[in-house]
């Protein structure tokens, strides 16, 4: 399996395709990069397609820290060691997180970004009793079927799991999220208390596109709006009937929503 030594960690990455142009794929946390399975199968056809593991997840070695500061950083030396030159910059959750950084500290890197369920703002405090006492659980029994099933409604939208045509996706993504290992604690741990990026958002200067499910429980879409709103230029587009994961929900929306995109930069 390909990996790659950025920043002292060992970071999981697959490379396909082979287009002049490059777009990196940047997950959310609880996953890996197979959540843009169905991203990465079209746009390899026309583009090169880099989709990578943070540290301590998939299969990323677990190295400290986990902080989003750090992530940032880890993007920036994997795409100077793979790719060189600017990419198209496309992050999901904490994979925003780690693109608002990226794009805003190492702007010669990011041609253009493109930000899922994402926020800029820390996390809101009223969250933290609920996530911090699923982490605890986590820390001492793993991805327990009953802490899957609670997490589930965060991940998805709820007309989506009510939909009993998706019902081998939700058991195949609940599967997904019990390879989990208890050692995810720490990256929850900087998710949970990472700070905000707000005063950053005007440093932004690629162009960007931001996408959000209308039923986002875990970053509501009017954390897409405040985004939109402090970078110049960006659009926004919101996504009927998908959660905080799109590119799982709706595949052929976000699929026709980035190549649109990228067709233009």
């Amino acid at each position: 399996m390909p990996h790659v030594r950025v920043n002292g960690v060992n970071l999981f990455y697959t490379d396909q395709g082979s287009g002049e142009e490059t777009v990196v794929f940047s997950h959310g946390l609880l996953w890996s990069h197979v959540m843009f399975e169905k991203q990465v199968e079209l746009l390899k056809k026309k583009y090169r397609v880099i989709a990578y593991d943070h540290r301590g997840q998939g299969s990323s070695e677990v190295r400290e820290p986990f902080d989003m500061d750090t992530l940032g950083d880890d993007a920036a030396e994997l795409i100077k060691k793979l790719v060189g030159e600017a990419v198209h910059f496309i992050g999901l959750s904490m994979g925003g997180f780690t693109g608002m950084r990226l794009a805003a500290r190492y702007p010669e890197l990011v041609k253009s970004l493109v930000l899922l369920e994402t926020s800029a703002n820390a996390e809101p405090v009223e969250n933290h009793p609920k996530y911090k006492t699923l982490n605890g659980l986590v820390k001492w029994f793993g991805v327990l079927p009953m802490i899957a099933n609670q997490v589930m409604p965060i991940m998805f939208a709820k007309s989506w799991l009510d939909n009993p045509d998706n019902k081998e996706e939700i058991k195949r993504w609940k599967s997904e999220l019990r390879k989990n290992k208890k050692s995810i604690t720490k990256p929850v741990e900087g998710v949970i208390f990472r700070s905000g990026v707000e005063d950053e958002l005007g440093n932004i200067r690629c162009p960007t596109m931001i996408i959000v499910g209308d039923e986002d429980v875990a970053t509501k879409p009017e954390k897409a709006k405040f985004i939109q709103m402090g970078i110049k230029d960006s659009v926004l587009h919101r996504i009927i009937g998908a959660g905080h994961s799109s590119c799982i929900e709706k595949p052929e929306k976000v699929n026709a929503l980035i190549s649109e995109w990228l067709e233009k930069y």
